[in-house]
């Protein structure tokens, strides 16, 4: 044992927040990859990292497996260095780019990995909650991308993890794969544990998430449910059709902060739909099929990701 020692396991769930990154900044040359990041992730939460590509995400969960330190700033996995925190088998990984050894089977992977924890979880367990049974004699070169992903999950998984980090999941499955999966991480967290994933499927997020974190240039530009990140971007959505409607005519109503024209119809959004829709039904008195959304997740994620820096 070294001079730092991790919580015990037992203790882990009640030792405060499953994350915490304080003042986390990380540079490569002059580009700031993240800057200034805080953030707290509370045991049990499902946590959804979204932003555009070079927002910092991998960055931020490289340091979070303390497999890339902070220039500055701090990160403790349950009070512990990320380092230790691995150790203990207190934080697994699911990776996209992971790479799985392509002449042993999948059985021998997930047991390999378990020999390397004081108190992994039962290799037989992994596979089955990872839905991967029927794999356990498949080699690696056998694979298909979901159910390389299948494996990845029960490698993650079998050191029996409070935290779970989890880049890009579902890539490569299909969505009958997609639905297994979650539910399997559904059964995960709710014996307490914790879920941070990176995703480029909005609706996954969107349904499964209990939080989401929007990141952009290195920062969070937004932290709340889903509800209230919708909330953030503001506005709602208006659909409808619109005999006789010309772009100018739609850019020109009130309240109108984006649009689409197609044929007759068009769907924008505004920032006060009751101002869009009385000047529309004043200027196209035949307009139907008129339809009024809260935005969604996607919509405000194009609108808090896509501002320019100030």
């Amino acid at each position: 044992m070294n001079g730092t020692s991790s919580p015990p396991r037992d203790a882990a769930v009640t030792a405060g927040a499953a994350v915490r990154l304080s003042g986390l900044r990380k540079s490569y040359g002059e580009v700031r990859a993240v800057d200034g990041v805080d953030l707290t992730i509370a045991p049990g939460e499902v946590v959804a990292l979204l932003g555009p590509n070079g927002a910092g995400k991998s960055t931020t969960v490289d340091m979070i497996l303390g497999l890339t330190m902070p220039d500055a700033g701090s990160v403790t996995v349950f009070g512990a260095a990320p380092a230790d925190a691995v150790k203990a088998g207190a934080i697994g990984a699911m990776l996209q780019g992971g790479a799985l050894l392509e002449d042993a089977t999948v059985g021998e992977m997930v047991a390999m990995v378990a020999s390397l924890h004081r108190n992994p979880m039962p290799v037989g367990e992994a596979l089955a909650r990872a839905g991967i049974e029927d794999l356990a004699n498949r080699r690696g070169s056998k694979l298909s991308g979901g159910q390389k992903q299948r494996a990845r999950f029960a490698v993650a998984l079998v050191s029996d993890p409070d935290v779970l980090l989890l880049d890009e999941p579902t890539a490569a499955m299909d969505v009958g794969s997609r639905r297994e999966f979650w539910r399997a991480m559904q059964t995960f967290t709710d014996s307490g544990r914790t879920v941070v994933f990176a995703t480029h499927y909005l609706e996954e997020a969107e349904e499964f998430a209990d939080r989401v974190v929007l990141m952009r240039a290195g920062h969070v530009v937004a932290d709340g449910s889903v509800a209230q990140v919708r909330a953030l971007a503001g506005g709602r959505t208006l659909r409808a059709v619109v005999p006789g409607a010309t772009e100018a005519a739609v850019a020109d109503l009130p309240g109108v902060t984006e649009y689409q024209l197609r044929g007759q119809r068009i769907a924008l959004s505004s920032k006060d739909s009751d101002a869009t829709l009385r000047a529309l039904l004043a200027a196209f008195p035949a307009a139907h099929d008129i339809e009024i959304a809260a935005i969604g997740l996607e919509g405000a994620f194009l609108s808090l990701t896509s501002e320019e820096e100030s």
